[in-house]
Parts: C-alpha cells; sequence; structure tokens
C-alpha cells in the first residue's frame, strides 16, 4: 500500500512515517519549513517529502492520506484529496488501527514532561528485554529514532492532548485505547483549541474512560486538576506517585541527581543518574510504576534509569565554544520553563545561566500566560527574548526582571546580545518549541569567533 502523510513533518507525523515504512508501506510526505530533529530523521529513513502543499504531491494517487492535524479546510492539498475522493485519515486514528490494535498500550498523557517520561518508559521496557515499540515527540537517546514497530507485546504512546485533525476535534489520546495509563501532571495549555482547564479535564475523563477495569492509571498524586478528573468517574485501578502512601522520589543529600524511590515508606531502589531536577524525578516516578505494570521489577527499573540517555531537545547539550556551554530545551510554558532553569542551577548552582526563550506556541503567541513568564525566569542570571510575532507587550509583562532582561526580534540582534554579555563558565539554555531559526548553530559560530 502507498500512504501519503500530510504534515509529515510534526513530531507525531514524522513517527507515523516511521511506524508505516517498517509496516511494508510506500510512503512519502508533504510539509513545508522542516527543522531537525524530524527532518533529519525523515531523511535517514530514506522517505521523500514533497516541499509545501499541492495537488502535485498526490499525483501517484496513494492508497491511504494520513492528514495532520496542522492541515485544515482551504489547504491546497485538503482541497485536492477531498476533490479527489481520495481515502483518508487521522494520524492518530492511523496508529490505532494498524499499529495499537491487540497490543499492550502504555500512554503516556499530561501537559509537561510526556516526551521524557514516555522516552524513559520505553528505555525500561527494553532494558528488561521486552522489545517495545514506541511513538514519542521527540528522539529518545536509547534509540535514536522517534518510534519503532518493535517485537514484544508492549508499545510506549505519547498521548498528546491536542485534537486529531480538521475532521475529527477529539483529543489524540482518545484514539489509543491504553491499558496502562500515566496521568502526569494537569494545567491549561493550547488555549487556541481549548477554552480553559476544564475543557482539557473532559478530554482527559474522555480518555479515563477507555481504560479497562483489568487496567491501570497511576497518576500523579500531587495535581489537583488530576484528581478533580478522576472524580469525574474512574473504573480502573490507580497507583498513585508522589505521595508517602504511594511511590515517592527522595533526593540524597550527598547528589545533585540521584534518588531514593520509596513504596508505601519502604525502599523500592535507587536511582543514580546524570538527569537533573525534581521535574525528572517525578517523570522517573511515573515511568517506573508504568514499567511495573508491564512485568518490570521497581529495583530493576531503578537501576536502568542510570543508563537513561535523555532525549534530544530536552536539555541537549548542543556544544560549548569561547568557554560557553549551550543547551537546547523544548520548554515554551512558563511551568516547564521554571522547572529547566531549576533542574540546570541545581546541578549548576555558582554559576551565571542565561536563559534563552522564544514564546513559539499558539497560547504563549496569544499571550495566555504572560503574567507568570517574569517568575518562570527569574532563576536565570540573564533572560534573553525573541519577541516576533507577540499579540502582547513582552517589555511591560518581562518589566520586573528589570536590566536582566533584553529583547529583540530580529534573531541576529538577539545572537549579538547573548554574545556580548556571556563569559567563559556560563550556561546558555535556548528554549522553544520550535527550530528557533537555527539559533544554536549561530550562537556557538559567534561565541567561537567572539
Amino acid at each position: 500500500m502507498q500512504v501519503h502523510i500530510s504534515g509529515i513533518g510534526g513530531t507525531f507525523m514524522a513517527g507515523v512515517a516511521l511506524l508505516a515504512r517498517a509496516a511494508g508501506h510506500r510512503v512519502t510526505g508533504s510539509d513545508q519549513g522542516l527543522y531537525p530533529p524530524m527532518s533529519t530523521q525523515l531523511a535517514e529513513a530514506g522517505i521523500e517529502v514533497f516541499d509545501g502543499y499541492g495537488a502535485d504531491n498526490l499525483i501517484h494517487r496513494p492508497d491511504q492520506v494520513v492528514l495532520g492535524n496542522a492541515l485544515s479546510r482551504g489547504n491546497a492539498e485538503v482541497e485536492a484529496v477531498l476533490d479527489a475522493g481520495l481515502p483518508y485519515t487521522s494520524g492518530p486514528q492511523w496508529l490505532a488501527e494498524n499499529v495499537l490494535a491487540g497490543r499492550h498500550v502504555l500512554a503516556v498523557a499530561g501537559t509537561h514532561g510526556k516526551t521524557t517520561t514516555a522516552s524513559m518508559l520505553a528505555w525500561l521496557l527494553e532494558d528488561a528485554g521486552l522489545a517495545p515499540g514506541f511513538l514519542i515527540g521527540g528522539i529518545p537517546g536509547n534509540f535514536g529514532v522517534s518510534a519503532r514497530l518493535g517485537e514484544g507485546e508492549c508499545f510506549v504512546v505519547e498521548a498528546d492532548e491536542y485534537d486529531t485533525a480538521f475532521f475529527d476535534k477529539r483529543s489524540k489520546f482518545v484514539h489509543y485505547r491504553p491499558r496502562t495509563l500515566v496521568l502526569n501532571n494537569l494545567e491549561f495549555d493550547h488555549a487556541d483549541i481549548f477554552d480553559d482547564l476544564a475543557d482539557i479535564q473532559r478530554q482527559c475523563h474522555h480518555l479515563v474512560r477507555t481504560v479497562p477495569g483489568r487496567g491501570r492509571i497511576i497518576h500523579n498524586a500531587t495535581e489537583p486538576a488530576i484528581d478533580e478528573v478522576l472524580a469525574m468517574g474512574c473504573w480502573t485501578p490507580r497507583e498513585a506517585f508522589g505521595t508517602p502512601s504511594g511511590w515517592q522520589a527522595l533526593p540524597r543529600r550527598d547528589s545533585a541527581t540521584d534518588f531514593d524511590v520509596l513504596h508505601a515508606g519502604e525502599l523500592a531502589g535507587a536511582v543514580n543518574w546524570n538527569q537533573t531536577g525534581a521535574h525528572n524525578r517525578m517523570n522517573a516516578l511515573a515511568a517506573l510504576v508504568a514499567a511495573s505494570h508491564a512485568g518490570v521489577a521497581p529495583a530493576s527499573a531503578c537501576a536502568a534509569l542510570a543508563g537513561f540517555a535523555g532525549v534530544k531537545r530536552r536539555m541537549e547539550q548542543r556544544g560549548e565554544a569561547g568557554g560557553v556551554v549551550v543547551y537546547d530545551d523544548f520548554a515554551h510554558h512558563p511551568t516547564a520553563i521554571a522547572t529547566t532553569l531549576a533542574g540546570l542551577r541545581a546541578s549548576f548552582p555558582d554559576g551565571r545561566i542565561l536563559a534563552v526563550l522564544e514564546p513559539r506556541s499558539n497560547t504563549m503567541r496569544l499571550g495566555i500566560h504572560r503574567d507568570r513568564l517574569a517568575t518562570s525566569l527569574a532563576a536565570a542570571d540573564a533572560v534573553f527574548v525573541y519577541t516576533a510575532d507577540l499579540a502582547w507587550d513582552a517589555a511591560e509583562t518581562l518589566a520586573g526582571l528589570s536590566d536582566h532582561a533584553a529583547l529583540a526580534d530580529d534573531i541576529d540582534t538577539l545572537v549579538h546580545a547573548i554574545v556580548t554579555a556571556a563569559r567563559p563558565g556560563d550556561r546558555v539554555v535556548v528554549m522553544s518549541n520550535g527550530g528557533f531559526g537555527g539559533i544554536h548553530e549561530r550562537l556557538l559560530s559567534a561565541l567561537a569567533n567572539h
């Protein structure tokens, strides 16, 4: 079968492309403005990608078109699919029908940490010899690809709450029918499709309704918004983490990263690793409890976390130049920004941290979280914000940061400001959910020449 994927450059759809290719289909795709790591992954897989959208991309008349949720009516390729009467579906529906059916699906949902937690979970299952399949919205360092079919029964999927397609406005995750569900945290986000937090909670409740009675729901006990979702109705056994009566992660006094895992107050294992921050300890708890439902002993899972290699674009060190280390991180919500900086500060307590932010998500560009932005950046010694295409006054919003903040609507100007301020020993963390105009390499080059 020939499968054409419209919007193939998104993290989810690029994963669907890899799975379709591995299943034996001939795969093509189309997108515009692709950037690494997904553009690189598709090229390495030998998948032909057309630049831009249009009827010409469909001249081979594919047997099925998979339409990404970034495409809507009026898009030239969507209109061509409809006019030609070609069979089409959404990415989540294709995944459910062609990959997930009959497997033990372990789904990781939540506003923050989905990619990292799903990557940890896939690694724990892999280390235990279960050879899982997975589809993750990033590239785990342990695997080098964002998706694979796997040989075992288990399949790990990052369960995104964003809508499915222009013709299916349900959240993606309602298609997955998980046996093991992780609810990691829950805040308001995606203001372009949800009216408020209650709107997202309703979709999460629909997800909870799909988990069978013989399944398991693993939930963060420190999140009242998740408690409210479960209070709407739950028919599945639950396990809580982040509470003394359930699973806890206790940091060691002699280490900035290592911690002990307790279950109902009893030591279950020790984690010795190089990941930073309280948020990653919570991610690890969620992953190891989910792995235990698939048969992995907690002590073994704790030991396996030492081999977790992280995820591209999640505090990924991109290079060092002029004595300055540059990191890339996907943080684009105030909570994620704050936890990313707190984690870096914990492992780098005495040096300077320079935070570089592109408020690129629809929610951030609309200014929904602008009142929390200055506070989320407060742990940085200097802040640099890219202000193009914002619907709010960044200077007014960040006035509380005093002279620690520099704003620019041009990337070259921003790079110049960072390089001028940086000095040997600094850590620069670049935060964006997009390509950010290749700022990482531009910054490293400028630092090397400064």
